[in-house]
């Protein structure tokens, strides 16, 4: 097997649907072996069966907000691979853009609490449980941000503070862990996949990839710049790769690269629009 990531190992968080599930399949087909971490066994199992080489996927069930579950993890895949050389920082959910003035006061309580564990603690949890392995290897932590870590409107209040959140963890990140463990993100922009929301707005059910299919060819285009590119979460996978691989992006730390149809060339909020009061 070649490819730009032959024998590395990897531990993906979330890595049942989505995001996830596709930088896994991507992975095995650069060469690498993959952890991949979710509360759903049963669809961590459908990956590892449908995966184009099954014994290069290792199925472990955690929660990303429990320390001890993710430690457990990462025991697995040293167990399983010998070694740990990427850690794709990735469970998340969505706010479905739910404003500040349709939140109740108990609403936006246990919505900041429920996300912000997902979206900001499961990561830092993930990079805890797993930087002593990465300095072994002189690896590196690749996070899943979005373009609502830059940008307002990609989602409500909740949903973008904690991808801001996310950013300046992984700079921070990055700073404490060089010179031996690079840290560096990939802010995706949309994409039809299975990503919910918080359970305790009722949300846990509803997926982008709903959203995506009440589309039609008469829908207007999203207003940026490549409104035509891709938004199979496949096609999102590459700047993964690359920032995974220590041949390829050997001097890069710190860094978030956007992958989100050119936004920044317009500005998000223009291009959004959104209701306001």
């Amino acid at each position: 097997m070649s490819g730009w990531l032959k024998d590395y190992v990897a531990l993906v968080t979330g890595g049942g649907s989505g995001i996830g599930r596709a930088v896994t399949e991507r992975f095995v087909a650069e060469g690498a072996s993959v952890t991949i971490v979710g509360r759903d066994l049963d669809q961590l199992r459908t990956v590892v069966d449908e995966c184009s080489d099954p014994s290069r996927v290792h199925a472990v069930r955690a929660d990303v907000r429990d320390s001890e579950q993710l430690h457990h993890a990462v025991a697995e895949t040293v167990r399983q691979y010998g070694k740990l050389d990427t850690l794709i920082a990735n469970a998340g959910m969505w706010d479905y853009q739910r404003q500040l003035t349709k939140l109740t006061a108990s609403q936006l309580e246990h919505a900041f609490d429920e996300v912000f564990a997902v979206n900001v603690k499961g990561y830092l949890l993930a990079a805890e449980a797993c930087w002593r392995e990465l300095v072994k290897t002189r690896g590196s932590i690749v996070m899943t941000l979005s373009n609502a870590s830059f940008y307002v409107n990609g989602g409500g209040p909740i949903y973008t503070a904690s991808k801001h959140a996310c950013l300046g963890l992984m700079r921070e990140l990055a700073y404490e862990l060089a010179p031996k463990v690079r840290v560096n993100g990939v802010a995706c922009g949309a994409m039809n996949t299975n990503l919910c929301g918080p359970e305790t707005l009722g949300l846990n059910t509803r997926t982008l990839a709903a959203s995506f299919a009440k589309k039609t060819p008469d829908s207007p285009p999203p207003p940026i710049p490549l409104h035509d590119s891709s938004t199979d979460p496949r096609d999102f996978t590459g700047s993964y790769v690359l920032l995974a691989s220590r041949e390829q992006s050997g001097n890069i730390t710190g860094h978030a690269i956007e992958v989100d149809g050119g936004i920044r060339v317009r500005g998000f909020a223009a291009a959004a629009g959104g209701d306001h009061l």
